[in-house]
């Protein structure tokens, strides 16, 4: 069995036993039933995925920014230079990026991996080399990658995933860099909804008008390439591998195998941006049990990350217009997360604090 089928094997519903375990317990507990709303129904979830009421604390946290370039940057989709995903990822290894400021508030680990950076990169702490090629192919004039590369690029997710709760980590973080992958994520986003371009396609890292015109454009104009457009709300039914390969990105099939590898190990993944929710959306298309360890960290500006997010059925726990991707919405709902299980850990319950219940 390959990496792929075999970690898909592996992945397993949410346990119901746990889950009716832990809305017992938040009805014992010392406050109005109900009173701690869509924090409750997280807690259930995370308790279903580890398969236990209480669920280990999800901490320590790790995030892995992918990183990946893009071949569709020819296009004219952003004003950025292409380098400037080789000059972030040293950004993010000196500690300097915003993704780095929030992990350090919040006691996370930050991972950079290579999936498809165009530069040769040296070796560096904090970066894991998983270079499956410089860059992608133009999603405009044929796929953006071979159907080996990318398996190849999943795989690497996986194996990512399965390093760090190796380490001992107990929550994954999704992140992302590369320059123009706003455009990949919003063709990704089409096909598996269903969806018109010019409804998912945003304005990325703040593209003028006529900018974001030919971003529509260039996402209409891949689909049709690749005999995936619908815009009828009615999502492709082809395979989600060969969807990835015409439309995606290295760190799109990459996420895509974090979030898989994620699942296997049954800890919870929270999701970033609109890249994140492009990779979700071909995750859950491989494996439909995956969504029990999706956590919606945000909903970002971006108009296909909502539409991702709607397909998913996913509730994002805040809602601060961000689009910076990095994993920084993500890691800024952590600590939400971590409070959902803090208070199956430690808030006493009605009989052993001695505290009467409604009658």
């Amino acid at each position: 069995m390959d990496l792929i089928a075999e970690t898909i094997a592996a992945i397993r519903p949410l346990d119901e036993a746990a889950m009716q375990a832990a809305r017992e317990h938040q009805d014992r507990l010392t406050k109005p039933r109900g009173a701690l709303g869509a924090l409750e129904e997280l807690s259930v979830r995370l308790s279903g995925i580890a398969g236990a009421c209480p669920p280990p604390m999800p901490e320590p946290a790790a995030v892995a920014v992918f990183a990946a370039d893009h071949g569709v940057h020819a296009q004219g989709v952003t004003p950025w230079p292409q380098e400037v995903t080789a000059q972030m990822v040293a950004n993010f290894l000196a500690g300097g990026a915003v993704v780095n400021a929030f992990a350090r508030q919040f006691g996370a680990e930050v991972r950079v991996v290579d999936v498809g950076v165009k530069a040769e990169l040296p070796p560096a702490d904090g970066l894991v080399s998983r270079n499956v090629a410089h860059g992608t192919a133009d999603i405009t004039l044929g796929p953006a990658m071979t159907p080996g590369q990318v398996r190849q690029a999943v795989e690497a997710g996986i194996e990512v995933a399965r390093e760090l709760v190796a380490a001992g980590n107990r929550c994954l973080i999704t992140g992302d860099m590369g320059i123009a992958n706003t455009t990949a994520s919003a063709a990704l986003v089409a096909a598996f909804t269903g969806r018109a371009a010019e409804t998912v396609t945003g304005y990325g890292t703040g593209v003028d008008d006529a900018t974001h015109e030919r971003k529509i454009k260039v996402v209409r104009s891949a689909l049709a390439r690749a005999g995936l457009a619908a815009a009828d709300g009615t999502p492709t039914t082809a395979d989600p591998l060969t969807v990835l390969a015409e439309l995606g990105g290295l760190e799109h099939a990459a996420i895509t195998g974090f979030i898989l590898g994620g699942a296997a190990e049954r800890v919870p993944v929270v999701l970033d941006g609109v890249i994140a929710g492009a990779a979700a959306l071909a995750a859950a298309a491989l494996a439909p049990d995956v969504r029990a360890v999706f956590v919606a960290g945000h909903r970002s500006a971006e108009p296909g990350h909502a539409a991702a997010l709607w397909q998913l059925e996913l509730r994002p726990l805040i809602d601060l217009e961000l689009r910076l991707g990095e994993g920084t919405g993500a890691l800024l709902a952590l600590p939400i997360v971590q409070s959902a299980v803090r208070v199956l850990h430690e808030v006493a319950t009605f009989d052993s604090a001695g505290v009467a219940d409604k009658a």
